[in-house]
Formats: structure tokens, sequence, C-alpha cells
């Protein structure tokens, strides 16, 4: 049994991006840097970055829109996706993305304020980080796509 599972602390590189799909689910774009800082056999501190994409939906996706901004330190839970596509050029591109299933701020250097939220809907439960279905690709770019 194979599983697919990521934790990832860094910083929001830009304000969440919430969207909706056609049919009126709502969607948030998410992307953050997560910083590697060590140290080299000279002594001298070195570091890298890497950044990530992530998704979140439905009421995930408002939440996180609402409540985070640019510059934030999250935490992000999640399981890595790639996809692919074909530019109009007809170059090949792929991408690895977060689907986030729990997302929050750290707070080893910040406060919070936490305020539940009411529940919306018919009580039906449908987990955030599963896309709404059925989704037609052509209803999005390549960039835009919703897995």
């Amino acid at each position: 049994m194979s599983t697919n599972s990521v934790v990832l602390v860094g910083n929001l590189v830009d304000d969440p991006e919430l969207r909706f799909t056609p049919s009126g689910v709502p969607m948030a774009k998410l992307r953050f840097a997560v910083n590697r800082r060590w140290r080299d056999q000279g002594g001298d501190w070195q570091e890298e970055t890497s950044y990530f994409g992530g998704t979140l939906w439905r009421d995930h996706a408002e939440n996180a829109a609402e409540s985070l901004h640019k510059g934030a330190r999250v935490i992000v839970v999640g399981r890595l996706e790639q996809r692919s596509w074909e530019t109009q050029e007809g170059e090949k591109r792929s991408v690895v993305e977060v689907n986030i299933e729990e997302i929050g701020p750290s707070l080893r250097w910040a406060t919070a304020s936490v305020n539940k939220t009411t529940k919306s809907g018919g009580g039906d439960f449908a987990p955030s980080s599963v896309p709404p279905g059925p989704v037609a690709r052509e209803d999005y770019g390549p960039d835009e796509a919703p897995f």
C-alpha cells in the first residue's frame, strides 16, 4: 500500500485567490514558499526556497480566503498531484501541486483568533479537498484546471 501525503510549512506568496466553478462551487488557489536553511562545510548559512501551489474547495476555500493573507506563515497538509497539459503551441507542460486537505496559520511567531463557522447547506458532508463533480476540463485554461 502506498500513501501520498505531505506537510509543508511556509509563507503565502499571494493572498488566496477565490474563484467559483461554472456551477458555483468555491475554490481557492494558493501559492506558498518553503525555505530550507543549513550550514555548509565552511559554517556559512545557505538557503534554498521552493515554491508550491495548492487548491482548496467549498467552505474550506472561502474560510482560507477570508482568514489568510500574503506573508502569513501557514501549515499545509495534503497530497501531491501532478497534472500535465499541452499549450496551444504544442509544448508539453506539467506541474506538481498540493491538493490541500488542511491549512492553518503557524503559531510559532504569531497569534490567531479562531471563530467557528456555521455549516451551510443541507447537512451533506463533502470533504473540502474533493473537487466538485462533474467539472469539464474545457471550462478551465491550463493554469486554471481544478485538479
